[in-house]
């Protein structure tokens, strides 16, 4: 690849590259020029073609980039999510969006896939079913200049794996909600000092997970029309009736 990309590239992507290490930064730098070149879909080998390494002998260690490297993508979720908000939004209350997304696969060596309902196909009458990956996606909604609108800029996005892929393993099975209670609380970490605004679809209207993230984050999604947001009433206790007063025996009178 040509050295001076290189170098742009490396200045452009600043302390985000500081996460891998210096024998991957090269590697990383050069997968993320093709991500950008290549029209469709961006697959390794995609990326590889457009910048002239489709035919390098050493195609395998990019792919062991994504596979086999080690490098800790929470911290680069951090580093970008912290850049985006130094440049977008700066100041106020920080607005992001949470929603899964179904990328179909397959393949034998897919083990985390499942069924799940089609959210393209499926209208509310008719139920289509699709096998693949579910990811659960973090974005920032923020303006962005040039283009005079609202972009969602993903910045975290996790693997909610099949309850039959965690059952065959012997782990236990976190839920959608589970897995988007524990991105909300990290979320609450790294952005401390700001006020964040959570904007979510119907799929998030739990009442047990709204209330565990109540304290952190407000959350704007569609409840359904008979939800009930109060505690249960206390159980009603029977008054307590005046006794009547006794009688004085003439005796007594005396």
């Amino acid at each position: 690849m040509d050295p001076q990309i290189l170098t742009l590239l490396r200045s452009w992507m600043g302390w985000l590259r500081e996460v891998f290490s210096p024998r991957t930064q090269d590697q990383m730098l050069t997968l993320l020029a093709g991500a950008i070149l290549t029209p469709g879909c961006r697959t390794v080998a995609a990326a590889l073609r457009v910048v002239g390494l489709g035919q390098t002998p050493r195609f395998t260690t990019y792919h062991r980039l994504l596979n086999r490297n080690t490098w800790s993508s929470r911290e680069l979720a951090r580093r970008l999510l912290r850049l985006l908000v130094s440049r977008l939004v700066p100041h106020g209350p920080i607005v992001v969006g949470l929603d899964d997304t179904l990328e179909r696969r397959r393949g034998a060596k897919i083990a985390a896939k499942g069924i799940y309902r089609d959210p393209v196909r499926s209208s509310h009458s008719h139920f289509v079913k699709a096998s693949g990956l579910r990811w659960l996606s973090l974005m920032l909604l923020a303006p962005v200049p040039f283009a005079r609108r609202v972009w969602a800029l993903p910045f975290l996005t996790v693997l909610a794996p099949s309850e039959r892929f965690h059952r065959q393993r012997g782990q236990r099975h976190k839920t959608l909600l589970d897995w988007s209670r524990q991105m909300l609380l990290q979320l609450r970490r790294w952005l401390p000092e700001r006020r964040i605004i959570v904007v979510s679809d119907s799929s998030f209207a739990a009442l047990e997970f709204l209330a565990s993230v109540r304290h952190h984050v407000s959350v704007l999604t569609r409840l359904r029309l008979d939800a009930n947001l109060f505690d249960p009433a206390p159980p009603r206790r029977r008054p307590d009736r005046p006794t009547a007063p006794q009688r004085r025996s003439p005796a007594d009178a005396r």
